[in-house]
């Protein structure tokens, strides 16, 4: 369970990538592009949020 909760991010960004690549092949190259921006926004999204948790850690809050 340890592993999830570490990983989640990278997991969830590898299958929106693949996801992306599905779509690109399948015909549907504009849906394509715009999943394939997925994996970036989420990986920023959770490098974000994992330094705030690690600040309020830090300081006591």
């Amino acid at each position: 369970m340890i592993f999830l909760e570490k990983y989640y991010p990278v997991i969830l960004a590898f299958l929106s990538f693949l996801y992306s690549i599905f779509l690109w092949f399948s015909g549907n190259q504009l849906e394509g592009v715009y999943v394939g921006l997925w994996p970036v926004t989420i990986l920023a999204f959770a490098f974000v949020i994992r330094q705030r948790r690690n600040d309020d850690k830090n300081t006591g809050l």
